[in-house]
């Protein structure tokens, strides 16, 4: 997954509770996020059988180093200082972190630098919508968090029901991105469609959010198929979309977003321990809606889960 690069960034240590008298950033309509560098982020306890877990010298620093990239809403992004990393991944890594017992540094870097920053040991792990896959599996370890999703959206007072299958996209106007997985698979739907005498999907491109939206709100386009996350803030915040059904991301298979660390360094089990312990607490859940994902939840975080097969 391509990511927007914040090389030459420095680290973000953790700000911490929000300060008293500080309130979120208002939006037009629907959910209020909090978009300011004070974050009232979700707290959770030290685990002590999680925390024995942890490598050795992860231990004995004290501290994890964690790398993310992006620059997408809700996943990683900066707060209103356009220099403090909010977002579902960080408030998860700081989580993770205060249930390892372990200070937590998390730091911006372009997607292509994580890979050979994380095998050689410079950065403990990254957490930044990294697909499991088989391939990286050969050099990486996974822990579970979040399910890799597509979303269907519609406008809010749309009457179309929910898209669960190639049949509930027949005849559709669907905004898609041009050369995409979820491109792709609207083709094979579509194509299913065609061949069982149905109304082909009307594909429509737009090269940028302004103009899908307007499209969705006047009318002129009935739905846009792309990544849930974004799409699931968008909707929350703004109130003028709704999600009318999800496909995973490796459809026909499961694919799955994952903390990711060096391989067999020890640090993934340490990692899902914690993950199992913030699912059973609720703070998990807390932080997903906190931002707008609760459709991504998992039940619980696997160790180096199937991942998707090598192309």
């Amino acid at each position: 997954m391509a990511a927007v690069a914040l090389a030459g960034l420095s680290a973000c240590a953790d700000p911490g509770a929000q300060a008293a008298g500080t309130t979120s950033q208002p939006t037009v309509a629907g959910k209020i996020f909090n978009l300011t560098p004070q974050q009232d982020r979700i707290q959770a306890p030290k685990d002590d059988a999680a925390a024995a877990l942890v490598p050795a010298d992860i231990k004995a620093r004290g501290k994890l180093t964690v790398v993310t990239t992006g620059g997408s809403a809700p996943l990683t992004f900066f707060a209103t200082d356009n220099k403090t990393l909010i977002g579902n991944e960080v408030d998860l890594a700081y989580a993770i972190g205060q249930t390892l017992g372990l200070t937590v540094e998390v730091s911006p870097v372009a997607w292509a630098d994580w890979p050979l920053g994380v095998e050689s040991g410079k950065y403990d792990a990254v957490l930044s919508n990294v697909t499991v896959t088989e391939a990286r599996k050969e050099k990486f370890d996974f822990a579970s968090y979040r399910n890799d999703l597509l979303g269907f959206y519609a406008k809010s007072d749309s009457t179309i029901g929910e898209i669960k299958e190639p049949k509930d996209v027949a005849g559709k106007r669907i905004i898609v991105g041009s050369g995409t997985n979820q491109e792709a698979i609207l083709v094979k739907w579509d194509q299913q469609n065609k061949a069982a005498g149905l109304p082909a999907v009307q594909f429509q491109y737009y090269d940028d959010d302004s103009a899908s939206s307007l499209a969705i709100q006047s009318g002129r386009a009935d739905l846009t198929f792309g990544p849930n996350a974004s799409a699931a803030y968008k909707a929350a915040r703004d109130g003028k979309t709704k999600q009318v059904g999800t496909l995973n991301g490796g459809w026909p298979l499961t694919a799955q977003i994952a903390f990711t660390t060096k391989k067999g360094n020890g640090l993934a089990a340490a990692a899902q321990a914690a993950l199992n312990k913030l699912i059973a607490s609720g703070a998990y859940g807390r932080i997903l809606d906190r931002w707008g994902l609760t459709s991504e939840a998992v039940p619980h975080s696997e160790l180096n889960p199937q991942g998707l097969p090598k192309s």
